[in-house]
């Protein structure tokens, strides 16, 4: 399993409508094959940020949907970012 989590800054005034450009592709990913969960969220605290977090069955099937990442306009948007991929070996209940 892959999880793909971290967070985005983009300024306080952007944020919501960056995640109103995001939709269509949280959409996507969660009817792609392989796709557990995805998900971006505004931040409880930080008017900026937001949360990231996806769940793939594979690499393969992160890749496969992933393509290039966030349109050119989307990209220039972000300010800030840390988002990293980890790979899972085991799934416990918490």
């Amino acid at each position: 399993m892959i999880i793909v989590a971290g967070w985005l800054a983009v300024a306080p005034e952007d944020r919501a409508a960056y995640l109103d450009s995001c939709a269509e592709a949280v959409r996507l990913a969660r009817e792609a094959p392989g796709c557990l969960e995805y998900a971006l969220g505004a931040d409880l605290l930080d008017p900026g940020r937001i949360t990231v977090y996806e769940r793939w069955e594979s690499d393969a099937d992160l890749e496969r949907f992933r393509g290039s990442g966030p349109s050119g306009e989307q990209a220039a948007r972000i300010l800030d970012a840390s988002v990293a991929r980890y790979r899972i070996s085991a799934v416990e209940a918490p």
